[in-house]
């Protein structure tokens, strides 16, 4: 009965991602380009997202407008089973070193979007202190810490209209110049 236990899977980013699709699939609508033989198309995209497709195209456009972050083309992923795309910030160093920073992960649901940060659980505070909704504040204050060795947090917010997107711009700025 009191035979040996495993030690817990420590986790990664891809695990934290398919625990947040797995969890938010049972709240609302189900994730959509699930297909792998089929890639994502703007047609497909705005089928999928309906009336949330112009708070999509919005945010792609002021985020290569405002913060110099663009979508890297959508791969298919077998860990989530789905199509993902990934917020990316691009540099060059003084040096004339090409850089990369993931910023964010993107996932198309039936008739929103999710997008998915992942920080460092010694930023949660500062994190709400942002200039960010109420709502999105009670997500940072609840999000449960993952990992076993490099600790972080998982923060995964549900986009239906333009409303939400200044959420979105003050975590993807917070990613970009301090996590």
């Amino acid at each position: 009965m009191f035979g040996k236990t495993r030690a817990a899977k420590t986790l990664t980013a891809n695990d934290a991602k398919e625990v947040l699709c797995m969890m938010s699939e049972k709240a609302k609508g189900q994730q959509l380009l699930r297909n792998p033989g089929f890639a994502p198309t703007s047609e497909t995209i705005a089928d999928g997202l309906g009336e949330a497709y112009n708070a999509y195209t919005q945010l792609v456009a002021g985020l290569e407008e405002n913060y110099g972050i663009t979508l890297m083309d959508w791969r298919y992923y077998n860990d989530s089973k789905a199509w993902l795309s990934k917020g990316e910030y691009k540099w060059t160093t003084p040096r004339g070193a090409k850089k990369v920073k993931p910023i964010f992960w993107l996932s198309i649901w039936e008739g929103f979007f999710k997008v998915s940060f992942f920080f460092s659980t010694n930023l949660q505070v500062e994190l709400q202190s942002l200039p960010i909704s109420e709502e999105a504040k009670g997500i940072v204050a609840n999000a449960k810490p993952m990992g076993k060795t490099m600790r972080f947090i998982p923060i995964a917010m549900d986009i239906e209209t333009d409303r939400q997107l200044s959420d979105v711009y003050a975590m993807a700025e917070f990613r970009k110049t301090k996590a």
